[in-house]
């Protein structure tokens, strides 16, 4: 209790104030008895001492060094009994304790030190009994609410009436997850102190303060952890002291109740977030029976198969190696994780999932103009937004349009490919939207010994070092085949007359023992040409 509270106790009627009237709201936790002249050494902060002054009866100005040394040793008041031994307290005691806000008590006469001190003690026992029943019994309705389905909102809401403050509920990067009505002047200041990369640590005390520059306003904030990784803050529009026992009794209380209900709502959101990810994947696995089948399970998480879609995939830029695998893996999930409450602000839906340590975009498309630029720029939002909250960097992969929800498998194949593109340059922050491969791209990604065979048995007929007949009949063969078979252009190219062409094509038809009029061998003799200027053979 305080030194005002414990001179207001019935059991102690006759003990007054004589000094330090400015230090009454000192908080008194135990009350100790003076039985030697080396007390203070023996004092503890916030302790209450009663004395008969006996030892210093033959020495009163030694009363002003005992007040002084248990003012800086924290005590709560001393108690003398005046009129015992001291007939009088010195002058210069009083005024110290007056200049120390040190409060000097004169003790009941009819009352020992003894049954003082049991009735201090017991006003003490009697105070915490009832601070802790209140602390039940707000725990108790503060519990009913989340039980009774309430919620957080309400729960803050019923906190704020309470203890008289605004309340803003933050996560650990300053965004709001609830807001009570009365709140509205906390935000702009939370969100200010956001834009500024301003962080919330966790201390050691159970709350701590801090005043705003542009309104002068005190916050007091309280932290609410929900394990190691993840927690909250609880921002209150006014300064809590920590002698306001039953108001901070009661915001822990809260705290303690919004910690296990905040729990609670991350493993149902991490439960629905697991079953989301599942389908997903199995869709891309195709471990679906039909398209009827995936089409009906994707609506159940508002994956539209009518819709149009581009889809990107995300990984971090992974720049310290000394980070175990496992510590990567958290830090994707928790950045991820951050970027999908963000993507909940976006006017078009757009549907987070993850693979391994990389996250896969889904943006719905409703207007098909400039629909790349819409989402190089939504993309280019969330590399800033980790760069400040997480000091790290992310790259992208963008595919082309998707007409379906079931063509998003491809689109899916489409931006890993553009992701992996992008990281060959070893670039970071990138952003790489994908590019149809030409058939010389493609051929490059075929090993050389398969094109050597593919070409030779394209030509089968022609030798392996081609003779000066020989390389005219190709040359022919292959202005005819760019012209889309036309003899006229074909002869007009090649300077020749249109007989010469002819001649050299019913050739050309010997050495393969094939109809150039045949699509299949047209298209073999066209591969084989770009592969005879790939190797240069």
């Amino acid at each position: 209790m305080k030194v005002a509270e414990l001179l207001t106790l019935p059991a102690l009627t006759g003990m007054h104030l004589i000094a330090g009237g400015t230090g009454i709201e000192r908080e008194v936790l135990t009350v100790n008895m003076m039985d030697a002249p080396d007390i203070i050494n023996f004092l503890k902060p916030n302790e209450f001492l009663v004395t008969t002054a006996y030892h210093i009866k033959d020495k009163p100005h030694l009363l002003s060094s005992l007040v002084e040394a248990m003012a800086n040793q924290g005590c709560a008041a001393l108690g003398i009994k005046t009129r015992r031994y001291l007939k009088e307290i010195p002058e210069e005691a009083l005024v110290l304790a007056n200049d120390l806000s040190f409060p000097i008590i004169e003790l009941p006469a009819e009352l020992s030190l003894g049954e003082i001190i049991n009735h201090t003690l017991r006003g003490i026992l009697d105070q915490r009994a009832a601070e802790l029943t209140f602390a039940m019994e707000t725990h108790k309705q503060f519990t009913n609410l989340i039980m009774r389905g309430k919620g957080i909102q309400k729960l803050l809401d019923h906190l704020s009436d309470m203890i008289g403050y605004p309340i803003l509920l933050v996560d650990q990067y300053l965004k709001p997850i609830f807001q009570p009505i009365s709140t509205p002047g906390i935000i702009p200041i939370i969100k200010k102190m956001s834009e500024a990369g301003f962080r919330f640590h966790k201390t050691k005390t159970p709350f701590f303060s801090f005043s705003s520059l542009s309104n002068k306003q005190p916050y007091t904030v309280f932290p609410i952890y929900m394990n190691e990784e993840k927690f909250g803050y609880l921002t209150i529009s006014g300064e809590i002291k920590t002698s306001d026992n039953l108001i901070t009794l009661t915001i822990e209380q809260a705290t303690n109740v919004i910690s296990f209900a905040l729990m609670k709502e991350h493993a149902l959101k991490q439960h629905d977030r697991n079953i989301r990810n599942d389908f997903f994947l199995h869709f891309l696995d195709g471990s679906f029976s039909s398209q009827e089948e995936i089409i009906n399970r994707a609506k159940e998480f508002s994956l539209h198969n009518e819709k149009t879609y581009i889809c990107a995939v995300g990984k971090i830029d992974e720049s310290d190696s000394d980070i175990s695998y496992t510590q990567l893996q958290r830090r994707a999930d928790s950045i991820y994780e951050f970027l999908e409450d963000e993507l909940c602000l976006s006017p078009n839906p757009i549907h987070l999932f993850t693979k391994g340590k990389k996250c896969i975009l889904l943006y719905e498309v409703n207007e098909v103009s400039d629909v790349l630029q819409t989402v190089e720029t939504s993309l280019k939002s969330l590399q800033r937004i980790t760069a400040s909250q997480f000091g790290c960097t992310i790259s992208f992969g963008v595919s082309h349009l998707s007409q379906s929800f079931l063509q998003t498998k491809n689109s899916y194949k489409e931006a890993n490919d553009s992701l992996l593109e992008g990281g060959l340059s070893k670039r970071t922050e990138y952003i790489h939207i994908f590019r149809t491969k030409d058939i010389m791209e493609l051929l490059r990604i075929i090993p050389e010994e398969d094109l050597k065979n593919f070409h030779h048995y394209a030509l089968q007929g022609f030798s392996k070092v081609f003779t000066e007949e020989e390389q005219s009949l190709l040359q022919t063969l292959s202005v005819y085949l760019e012209t889309h078979c036309q003899i006229s252009e074909t002869a007009k190219r090649l300077f020749v007359h249109r007989n010469t062409v002819v001649y050299r094509l019913e050739k050309c038809e010997e050495l393969l023992g094939k109809s150039l009029k045949d699509s299949e061998t047209t298209l073999q003799i066209r591969l084989a040409l770009r592969i005879k200027s790939l190797l240069k053979i």
